[in-house]
């Protein structure tokens, strides 16, 4: 399987210790309009899940509010529980190694209804979880069971959208990398480039492009008329839609992730019909990005129209 995931990774040395930078992978995202203070719980529990579900790889590391990484050890399990668990708000970055991209970690920005003077500069704010996975789990488990641990991470959660599939970790994003990822993004449109703290922001009712697996809630999914209406409106074989609950569903595009590679021909037609009937409810980022314009975002959040 990872043979045909084009292989896109950039590190550095550091005294004879390579770096990575950079690295292709699964990512696991949902998207939440309730507040932080109702959800924690459940975030926490799938938090746990995960964690168990990755073994034996782990999570060992993570940010506290100075920007400095701290162990996960009794006192920092204690300390990341504590965080999660805050009323008002919880921003986390948790990951297997502080210093180099391996595909596992864990971010979250959330904030609770509390925060009145945030909900009054960032009305379109939501809370914004992701869940990474090393692009080796494609091979071993598999993608069934990819896709099985995405259902299982979101069963408790009140998304309102969400997705699941092959996407660029990236952990610093120096000048260096912004020509690599341009090339790489607009060549392999199935790749998702993750900007967590940017949705948790801005994203408000709207979604994100198609992905492997995408996830439809309320409002969007009534506003086509529930998964009967999504049906109609979806021809492509390779498409599936689960109905999970009366008004979310899981549109599954294909048994597996694909990147495509518009300079073979590929152009993911699946994957374009779905974003044709997304496309008035397609987020656009009000900024410019990383190492990318409000331009060069613009065209690649639209990649797939």
């Amino acid at each position: 399987m990872t043979l045909r995931v084009p292989e896109v990774r950039e590190a550095i040395d550091i005294e004879g210790e390579p770096v990575v930078l950079l690295r292709e992978g699964v990512s696991i995202a949902f998207y939440i309009r309730a507040p932080h203070e109702e959800i924690a719980p459940a975030l926490w529990h799938a938090l746990e899940r995960y964690r168990q579900a990755i073994q034996p790889r782990h999570l060992g590391w993570y940010v506290d509010y100075s920007g400095d990484w701290l162990a996960l050890d009794s006192e920092g399990e204690a300390g990341l529980r504590a965080r999660m668990l805050e009323p008002s708000f919880a921003i986390l970055q948790v990951k297997e190694r502080p210093d180099s991209v391996t595909g596992v970690a864990f971010h979250y920005r959330g904030h609770g209804n509390g925060l009145s003077d945030f909900r009054k500069d960032y009305p379109h704010s939501i809370c914004a979880v992701e869940f990474h996975l090393p692009i080796e789990f494609l091979d071993d488990p598999g993608p069934e069971w990819i896709r099985a641990l995405a259902l299982d991470l979101g069963r408790e959660l009140p998304w309102s959208s969400g997705h699941a599939g092959l996407s660029l970790e990236v952990g610093a994003w120096i000048q260096s990398l912004t020509p690599l990822l341009r090339e790489k993004t607009l060549r392999h449109p199935g790749f998702d480039l993750p900007q967590l703290n940017d949705l948790a922001l801005h994203l408000g009712s709207q979604v994100r492009a198609p992905a492997w697996l995408t996830f439809l809630g309320p409002p969007v999914l009534k506003e086509l008329g529930g998964a009967e209406g999504l049906r109609s409106r979806l021809t492509s074989p390779k498409t599936t839609i689960h109905a999970l609950s009366e008004d979310r569903v899981v549109v599954s595009l294909g048994p597996v992730p694909e990147a495509g590679d518009l300079e073979a021909g590929d152009t993911l037609p699946h994957y374009r019909e779905l974003a044709r009937v997304l496309e008035p409810w397609l987020y656009a980022h009000p900024y410019d990005w990383g190492g990318f314009t409000k331009e060069e975002v613009r065209r690649w959040e639209r990649r797939f129209l």
